[in-house]
């Protein structure tokens, strides 16, 4: 079981289309408003949990309020234990007015709760955790002191991840991993140099094992005091909205030490845990079933999620959304060649790709010859390729209908025939269209040719 530990939030999306300006004022219009609850702050962390297939409690303040009994009603909805510590003030609650998806403002609410005694299946939940996260918020809980003498007493082999807030409390001695942004962080001057040196003194300051400052795009630095830290490089992802990315990542962190794994093989995970939560529309993409899992989107998920929110985002602008498919097992000029002609077709290019079964199926036992994860990373690090869509089928048309393209590119000689997916996409209007292949190249060329050298 892991434990979460924090403030609680409840987070309201009022989403509209904005098709004018009002005639006042240069300010949107939205139309077609819908409202949307979720859980938010500490309790988004433990969602995010429950959706990762892990067995998860939440420790946090609630307030006895029309915004408390909402806020409760959403986290026992994400499947995920309460234990609800008695509170005073208000439930804090965060709205957002969307459109396009993106927020274009947001509305607070609620101060800061005083939470009372901790009750005591909050302790013997700790007491029994594989795994702590102590998701800050800085609205008192971090303080508390009951809770830190109870994480003070944890088993050395309990992992504890914090995550820290500017207006919180110090991390308690002892955390295994501790998880600020690099605004929290505080370095004095911009520049890795700097942030090398600040994240050594952190690691000192807060006596913990160590420190990961996440950098947004740019991974994550990875600190144990010492003067050359590990740099964990992020995915490749577009998104307009990181709500909730710290979260992931901090969740995705403690999920991985409760398997068992390294504090760097934590991080890593993290990253593209992360990577995948804002490719996938972050905290606002809950909503929609979009994938919060601990794969990024452009780094071998193979989840349709992240590609249907590329393509959600392309179109919002009204842009042309191309997809191909192929196996791609070692990639060739003939691959590059298509891929660069099927990107030139549009403004986005979703490859989906066979997976390991599919490919065995299509080619025989001895093939593929590269796996899937690692395939699509190779397609993904192309600046031609924006998502990579891993599907089972013998045939790519079914992920066709999930995403829907407005053109399908199809490598090949196809001349004077008709392609076996354009029946699929005039159902929406799409276009098939024939890309020549590059003359002698292959990958069954490339195999035999290695053998018989």
């Amino acid at each position: 079981m892991i434990v979460v530990v924090g403030d609680a939030l409840l987070d309201v999306d009022l989403t509209g289309r904005a098709g004018r300006l009002m005639p006042e004022a240069p300010v949107p219009v939205l139309d077609d408003l819908t409202e949307s609850r979720r859980p938010g702050g500490a309790a988004l962390a433990a969602a995010l949990l429950a959706r990762d297939g892990a067995e998860v409690t939440l420790v946090a303040p609630l307030c006895d309020d029309a915004d408390g009994s909402a806020l409760r009603a959403e986290i026992e909805a994400a499947g995920v234990r309460l234990v609800a510590v008695a509170a005073r003030g208000g439930t804090a609650v965060k709205r957002r007015v969307r459109s396009g998806g993106q927020s274009l403002l947001r509305l607070d609410s609620g101060g800061d709760a005083e939470p009372g005694p901790l009750p005591e299946a909050a302790l013997e939940a700790l007491r029994s955790a594989e795994a702590v996260l102590v998701a800050d918020y800085g609205r008192g809980m971090s303080a508390h002191g009951q809770l830190r003498e109870a994480l003070g007493a944890l088993p050395r082999r309990t992992p504890v991840v914090w995550d820290p807030h500017p207006r919180g409390a110090e991390p308690v001695p002892g955390v295994r991993l501790v998880t600020p942004n690099e605004a929290e962080a505080g370095a004095p001057s911009p520049g890795l140099a700097a942030l090398t040196e600040r994240a050594a003194e952190l690691v000192q300051r807060w006596h913990c094992e160590a420190v990961a400052v996440t950098l947004g795009a740019r991974g994550a630095l990875v600190s144990r005091g010492e003067s050359s830290p590990s740099i964990v490089p992020a995915p490749r992802v577009e998104a307009r909205d990181t709500c909730g990315a710290g979260d992931r990542f901090a969740s995705a962190a403690t999920l991985a030490l409760a398997r068992g794994a390294l504090t760097i093989e934590a991080v890593q995970e993290a990253v593209h845990a992360a990577a995948a939560f804002v490719a996938g529309g972050a905290a606002a993409g809950l909503a929609s079933g979009a994938s919060a899992g601990n794969s990024a989107g452009r780094s071998g998920s193979g989840g349709p999620a992240s590609g249907l929110a590329r393509i959600e985002q392309v179109r919002a602008r009204g842009g042309t959304v191309v997809a191909t498919g192929g196996c791609f097992d070692l990639l060739h000029a003939g691959h590059v060649a298509t891929l660069e002609a099927a990107r030139a077709l549009g403004d986005c290019l979703v490859v989906c790709l066979n997976s390991d079964e599919s490919v065995r199926r299509l080619k025989g036992p001895s093939r593929p010859l590269v796996p899937q994860h690692d395939r699509a990373r190779v397609l993904e690090a192309l600046e031609t390729v924006d998502a990579v869509v891993v599907f089972d089928e013998d045939t790519p048309l079914e992920v066709i209908r999930r995403l829907r393209p407005d053109v399908w590119a199809k490598g090949g000689d196809y001349a004077g025939t008709e392609l076996p997916e354009a029946a699929v996409l005039r159902e929406w209007g799409g276009q098939s269209v024939v890309l020549p292949y590059l003359r002698g190249r292959s990958t069954t060329r490339l195999v035999e040719s290695a053998r018989t050298r």
